[in-house]
């Protein structure tokens, strides 16, 4: 298996900043705007926020973050995942990353919006493989149907 290096990015690379637009966009094109909930770099750069970056040869192969909840709760952000990199194994060792960062810090519970329509479900099924259960809105989400709410206990 590539060696993933994934690592603390402080969001001021081109090749992050395209890659969390392309994401963006992405999320755009496949819900209306309320129904968006994808960060940009800005928002990202929240104290409540931690962003990693991941890399493969020295290129940038996805992102990922994680937020700060309060009460031993975060919030998985942002995640994508290049698309030359699909299928390497780069979204799970963001998630698994991610997850150990949570144990680390003591958060005991993780939290994910991600969408419903049909592009999302491989999304939603990794997040179901690494033990995440549907369930309803958190933190200050509503019940949309472009949405899918997923949790997991650590």
């Amino acid at each position: 298996m590539t060696h993933i290096d994934i690592r603390i990015d402080d969001l001021s690379g081109d090749a992050t900043r395209a890659l969390i637009a392309q994401h963006l966009d992405g999320m755009h094109a496949t819900s209306p705007p309320e129904s968006v909930h994808a960060l940009d770099a800005d928002r990202l750069r929240d104290p409540a926020v931690t962003f990693w970056s991941a890399w493969i040869k020295g290129e940038l192969a996805g992102i990922g973050a994680l937020k700060d909840l309060g009460d031993g709760r975060g919030e998985l952000k942002s995640m994508r995942v290049h698309e030359r990199f699909l299928g390497a194994g780069v979204g799970r060792a963001i998630l698994r990353h991610i997850v150990d960062a949570a144990r680390r810090r003591g958060m005991t519970s993780l939290w994910l919006e991600t969408g419903s329509p049909a592009d999302f479900i491989p999304a939603q099924r990794l997040y179901e493989s690494e033990g995440f259960v549907t369930c309803g809105p958190f933190a200050d989400y509503t019940d949309d149907p472009f949405s899918v709410f997923m949790t997991r206990q650590l």
